[in-house]
């Protein structure tokens, strides 16, 4: 995967979006957070969704915690996973392990 694809800032206001300082990055129903550049990314995937009024949320989303090295097999990227049920539950464990994973290595 060329991961330089990921860093493009939003064109309409030149700025990523952002949870706790971390950029976030959406292609299709992957959502990629974390930098790039560094040890590790959180690969956030929306495998169903759910109706909301008249938007559709996210509803169950598989949190993997992956190495960025490209030298490293697909299958063995992964560090941790788990499934939660929303993308905020989802997003925030991922955040969790993210940080500890680059205080570790720091």
């Amino acid at each position: 995967m060329d991961w330089s694809v990921m860093l493009l800032p939003d064109k309409k206001n030149n700025k990523l979006l952002t949870y706790k300082g971390k950029p976030l990055v959406r292609k299709d129903n992957t959502v990629y957070y974390g930098n790039m550049t560094d040890k590790y990314v959180v690969m956030l995937q929306i495998l169903d969704t759910k109706k909301f009024q008249d938007i559709e949320i996210a509803d169950r989303v598989l949190v993997q915690l992956v190495y960025t090295d490209p030298d490293i097999s697909i299958r063995d990227r992964v560090i941790k996973k788990s499934e939660k049920k929303g993308f905020y539950t989802a997003l925030d464990l991922g955040a969790v392990w993210l940080e500890r994973e680059l205080s570790k290595n720091s």
